[in-house]
């Protein structure tokens, strides 16, 4: 009878452990840059793992709408953390210089921005240099379309005109012949295409990174208010994501099993091969080996602020350490993430 009791006693006292510790994870609301796609791995992965538990942290990651939402849901403060192409980063600090909780970037994932000009081969299009004079697709607020000027200018193209699409348009505009070509993600739209009944081979494909724009892509960014109140849950949350980045980066098919649990329609030999393309295009790529996984290069920095300050007419100039604070990355060991090539 004194057995059972303590084992009662014993039971309780541990559940009761196990609820204060969980009481005591701090919440990070978490919004992506877009839809619960191949690339998304890298958030929900670590969460699926227990990586962020381990950490302490109770991260809830929600599906977005866009770079430019996930900046503003982050600086409105409906989201802690966020994911987002750093351009789209700069140009909210550039025209919101008074805003109070301006979202900070803390960590680079795409070291290379993932906006390509893709054009099928019947066109007749073989070159960024024969882009000139003809007619361009993306949504207005493509990243590709908003940084073209600067792809422009590094290849020499002139008179291009462009129309304007929702997404889901985008590549059955250019299959109909609509559109010459299109901007867009590479891993998004040449999959995009192919489920449209176009084969790879027959897409031209001009990544940006290619092409003499040597602009990031998407970074982690975190609120001004969770950086200020809260330094360690940001440190914490740049490590649990470095150490599920590693596990991405090895093994995609396996990780894109927490795609499928929040998005059980979500076509699972589809998003494996769009993981596997971004990470080969932008995340492990020359750039990000040279630099290091989630880190920047001061000179390219400015230069890309520069270059957004120019192209996207902000009412005032970028100021590089303004939207960058890399003191919060994990030591070089955690980012020890990218495989040898």
């Amino acid at each position: 009878m004194q057995k059972r009791f303590f084992l009662k006693a014993g039971a309780a006292a541990l559940a009761l452990s196990c609820v204060a510790a969980h009481a005591a994870d701090t919440p990070i609301k978490f919004q992506l840059d877009w839809r619960f796609e191949g690339p998304a791995a890298f958030f929900l992965h670590p969460v699926a793992k227990g990586l962020f538990k381990a950490e302490g942290l109770d991260v809830q990651v929600d599906a977005g709408s866009g770079s430019g939402g996930a900046v503003q849901r982050v600086a409105s403060g409906t989201y802690d953390m966020g994911f987002a192409d750093l351009a789209s980063v700069m140009e909210f600090h550039a025209n919101n210089p008074d805003a109070p909780n301006k979202p900070i970037a803390v960590m680079v994932v795409y070291n290379n921005t993932p906006s390509s000009i893709m054009a099928l081969k019947k066109s007749g299009i073989k070159s960024a240099a024969d882009l000139s004079g003809k007619k361009l697709g993306a949504p207005v607020f493509d990243a590709g379309r908003k940084a073209f000027p600067i792809f422009a200018a590094a290849n020499k193209i002139s008179n291009v005109t462009w129309t304007t699409m929702d997404p889901p348009l985008r590549e059955t505009m250019l299959v109909r012949g609509d559109v010459d070509a299109i901007a867009g993600f590479t891993f998004t739209s040449l999959l995009n295409l192919e489920a449209r009944g176009v084969k790879p081979q027959d897409v031209v494909v001009m990544q940006y990174a290619e092409h003499g724009v040597k602009m990031y892509g998407n970074v982690i960014i975190a609120s001004s208010k969770l950086i200020q109140e809260n330094p360690e849950a940001v440190r914490k949350f740049l490590r649990g994501f470095a150490k599920g980045a590693k596990e991405v980066i090895a093994k995609p098919a396996d990780a894109i099993a927490a795609v499928k649990a929040r998005d059980g329609i979500v076509n699972v030999p589809l998003e494996t091969r769009r993981l596997q393309l971004a990470i080969d295009t932008v995340v492990n790529s020359a750039d990000a080996r040279a630099e290091g996984f989630g880190q920047l290069n001061a000179s390219r920095l400015s230069l890309m602020a520069s270059q957004v300050s120019d192209v996207y007419a902000t009412k005032q100039r970028v100021a590089p350490a303004s939207v960058w604070n890399g003191s919060f990355l994990p030591p070089s060991a955690v980012l020890d993430v990218l495989p040898r090539k």
